[in-house]
């Protein structure tokens, strides 16, 4: 399967995977496959301790092909097929043991909003618009991951009447971390990308699975599952490292071990 649709470029320790299927990003197998692949190598990469998911062009990922999807030629178990790739991909962004940062470059609708919210940290530029239309176009979907975005009625409100919310609104409740001027995103996401790559990997990847494991957890339950995560991280050189340079007034000098 052609996976060149999706593009990664490596520096400094930070992915930068850009989708790229002209003209809007819409969801195809080969999207799915590519983004799939891309994550899943990032868990074996020693070179990636971060990434930065984007959109190339005006929009970030216009979610399903629905002018394709109206016209083509289905068999069996062909939409089964399609909605299993996509559960996945979106698994593969969540459970990347690297942080992934969603740089909302423009419209992330339907799968393309279930894309963005399985990242950790959302950037947006004033572009950036967040909405799941199905609902106009004779689809459902998506809820569940609005669900981990926005509150009870805000989700309810996005599913049941496709409304959009732009990038200053995104921010104003908490949904992304930053709403910058559209040339600003990228060199904001690449900036905390390397901040989040100069911590230990170890570390990192300890927190990351933490965060998943606990997401659905009680108090009670998750904050034990945190103290056995930091009792597995005293294990490491890195952990004693970053005590010491901690005592001695200096940058750690982390080696992922």
């Amino acid at each position: 399967m052609d996976t060149t649709c999706v593009e990664v470029e490596v520096s400094d320790f930070v992915a930068t995977v850009t989708m790229n299927r002209p003209p809007v990003n819409a969801i195809s197998p080969e999207l799915l496959e590519g983004l799939t692949q891309a994550f899943d190598a990032f868990t074996d990469r020693d070179d990636v301790r971060a990434a930065v998911l984007t959109g190339a062009g005006k929009i970030f990922c216009a979610g399903a092909d629905i002018k394709n999807r109206a016209t083509r030629a289905t068999g069996p178990g062909d939409g089964w097929q399609h909605s299993r790739r996509s559960r996945e991909t979106f698994n593969a962004i969540l459970e990347s043991q690297v942080p992934v940062i969603a740089a909302l470059n423009g419209p992330a609708l339907g799968a393309g909003l279930a894309i963005a919210a399985s990242c950790d940290i959302l950037i947006s530029s004033e572009r950036g618009v967040l909405g799941l239309p199905e609902i106009n176009v004779g689809l459902l979907g998506g809820g569940r991951h609005a669900m981990r975005l926005f509150g009870h009625s805000k989700a309810r409100m996005l599913m049941f009447t496709g409304q959009r919310i732009d990038g200053p609104e995104l921010y104003r409740l908490g949904v992304v971390e930053a709403c910058v001027p559209h040339d600003e995103l990228m060199p904001a996401a690449l900036d905390l990308a390397r901040d989040i790559a100069s911590k230990s990997p170890i570390a990192m990847r300890l927190a990351k699975h933490a965060m998943n494991a606990i997401e659905h957890s009680t108090l009670r339950d998750g904050y034990r599952f945190e103290q056995g995560m930091t009792a597995e991280l005293g294990k490491y050189e890195d952990s004693k490292e970053a005590m010491r340079a901690f005592a001695e007034k200096r940058d750690p000098m982390f080696k992922g071990r």
